[in-house]
């Protein structure tokens, strides 16, 4: 049951905790800044790179998406559970960016579009297969 969960929910899950977490919750218009404030700084031969949250959870939220492409390569059952879970997923994160300011941002709505992503690569990956295994029934 678990292969059928949608990974990418944890990093929407990080942000709607990271977003209760402001004074004013969903109608926080805060979290832009939050997100945006440099955590560290590294050192690179050509300056510094200040890293700040709103980069770690896109970082985090790219591995996610890796993870879920590989899963999303088998034809079972959990796999087209796990699409359409995906796809419910995108909904949420859609309606919470057009309806709450804490979620009109940048980080959020490339949170989304790697959620998009996920839903549309499901899809693609699962017509390919099946036309794969339609050609094999045929020789």
């Amino acid at each position: 049951m678990f292969t059928a969960f949608p990974l990418l929910a944890l990093p929407v899950v990080v942000y709607n905790l990271f977003v209760l977490t402001l004074s004013g919750g969903f109608r926080s218009v805060a979290a832009q800044d939050t997100l945006n404030r440099t955590l560290f700084n590294v050192a690179m031969p050509a300056g510094s790179w200040a890293v700040s949250l709103g980069d770690l959870l896109l970082a985090g939220s790219l591995v996610v998406l890796f993870i879920e492409l590989l899963k999303s390569t088998t034809s079972k059952r959990a796999a087209i559970v796990n699409q359409s879970l995906s796809l419910v997923l995108f909904i949420f994160c859609l309606i919470e960016f057009l309806l709450s300011p804490a979620f009109a941002s940048s980080t959020f709505f490339l949170i989304s579009l790697m959620v998009l992503l996920d839903v549309m690569a499901g899809v693609v990956i699962s017509i390919v297969s099946a036309r794969r295994d339609i050609e094999l029934e045929r020789d």
